[in-house]
């Protein structure tokens, strides 16, 4: 992630399943023979690595009694693991409760204003309205938000029984059923897992105000970060222009790209169309000018590594976004992978959402949603949800929300500061959990603020 106050994406509990970071402790008497490594997520966000193992050239004197650290290992991780999401949820709680009796405050208040607003000032009036209609969304949100915190709870608890049991373990061997407990470990690890990874994800109810990086390039273009680039690998890639260009920028650093014009130029075997270009895991995929192919192209190859027809999908202008600029197909990256949206004469002009296999370009499922492509002035995906901006110019918010793990609609209202007037880019990446947009010339990115809910009978 960038480092710096660019952005810091603002998620009410952010858990990383993946470590890249990993810092080995030597035991303090090298008698006992321990490496000691760590699994966690720091107070930061940055994720450390924990592994505890005996050194290779240590020998277990007893099978069983090396089967029985190892399990105890794997307890001790989850255990760290858990004090971080529990710190974190506790954090939060305090945070959702402190908030909510902000809104049961200014809910009487409201209503004393209400019933006597004829002897108050207008302006106090409206602005009590404004507050309480801003924080009225979040009121649903807040006995859920209790409810996570003692599911966390209810790991934590779990995971100190098993600590326990292998301890005793340990002294009085043979007292229990190896095979069980190995079980108990596994089945834990995985609900842990499957935990981490819905923590990971949420519901936007919130977009920054801009941040702009850089001033550069014609009215129209794309940049963009590869979410899935190694650990370091803070490459920017930027492409000027709609139609009729093939060159790409490759800018070594986000510094590099703020600060300099140093860069190296990717020459694309065809031109591409509008501005729906992305970077994802080394490649960049793209819609070849006037026509609706798809097309791969691999940085380290230089070629072409796959290229497929998204049939049926309108090109050449005939679905594009409100600000035209042969926008009719785009794609995009999100938690889930690959997606691909645009429009179909079958589906009367309005938008179809594809789930692409990033390899084989094949489609793995489309959606089919009522909403028209040509009076979207943009849209991007976050955790499986497509959401979509009332214009490109002036006064902007997002509106419309399709989310397609549960293939169903509705209208929103999120504010979205379009500080120089013209859009013609805006996507997510998840891994900086910011947005990416091409604002008349300017490159800007915004943070996002995500809620996430988490039921016991979804673990």
């Amino acid at each position: 992630m960038f480092s710096g106050n660019f952005w810091v994406s603002s998620l009410v509990i952010f858990v990383v399943v993946g470590c890249a970071l990993f810092h080995l402790v030597l035991p303090a008497n090298p008698e006992e023979s321990w490496q000691v490594y760590s699994s966690a997520q720091d107070s930061e966000g940055r994720c450390v690595c924990t592994v505890v193992a005996p050194q290779q050239s240590m020998c277990s004197r007893d099978a069983r009694t090396k089967q029985l650290r190892q399990l105890l290992e794997k307890v001790q991780n989850m255990t760290q693991s858990i004090q971080v999401l529990d710190q974190r949820t506790q954090r939060d709680l305090q945070y959702v409760e402190k908030m909510e009796v902000q809104l049961r405050g200014l809910e009487t208040k409201f209503r004393q204003v209400e019933e006597n607003h004829k002897q108050n000032i207008a302006k106090q009036y409206k602005a009590i309205k404004a507050k309480m209609e801003e924080l009225r969304p979040l009121i649903p949100v807040l006995e859920e938000y209790k409810a996570d915190a003692k599911l966390v709870l209810q790991f934590k608890e779990e995971v100190q029984n098993l600590t326990s049991v292998l301890s005793e373990l340990q002294e009085e061997m043979g007292a229990y059923d190896y095979e069980e407990l190995h079980n108990r470990v596994s089945n834990l690890e995985e609900r842990l897992r499957a935990c981490m990874q819905k923590l990971a994800c949420g519901k936007l109810t919130g977009i920054s105000d801009p941040i702009t990086i850089k001033t550069s390039g014609s009215r129209f273009g794309s940049w963009m970060t590869d979410p899935l680039a190694p650990e370091g690998d803070t490459r920017v890639w930027y492409m000027d222009g709609y139609h009729n260009n093939r060159f790409v920028r490759e800018y070594k650093s986000m510094h590099d790209f703020m600060t300099s014009d140093n860069f190296t130029s990717h020459r694309l075997p065809h031109p591409w169309s509008g501005t729906g270009q992305v970077v994802y895991n080394g490649s960049i995929y793209f819609n070849k000018f006037q026509s609706h192919v798809i097309i791969k192209f691999d940085f380290r190859t230089s070629s072409i590594s796959k290229s497929r027809q998204l049939d049926y999908a309108g090109f050449n202008n005939a679905y594009h976004y409100a600000w035209g600029g042969h926008s009719d197909i785009d794609l995009m990256v999100d938690e889930g992978g690959l997606w691909a949206v645009y429009a179909t004469n079958q589906n009367a002009g309005n938008i179809v959402i594809s789930k692409l296999n990033p390899n084989t370009l094949q489609i793995i499922k489309s959606w089919t949603t009522n909403h028209p492509k040509r009076s979207a002035g943009e849209s991007f995906m976050i955790c499986g949800t497509l959401y979509v901006t009332n214009g490109y110019s002036g006064g902007t918010k997002v509106y419309y929300a399709y989310s397609t793990n549960s293939s169903t609609y509705e209208y929103i209202d999120i504010a979205f500061q379009n500080k120089y007037s013209h859009i013609s880019m805006l996507d997510y990446n998840p891994r900086d959990r910011a947005l990416y947009a091409w604002n008349n010339g300017h490159q800007v990115l915004y943070n996002v603020t995500l809620f996430h809910v988490i039921r016991s009978e979804e673990l």
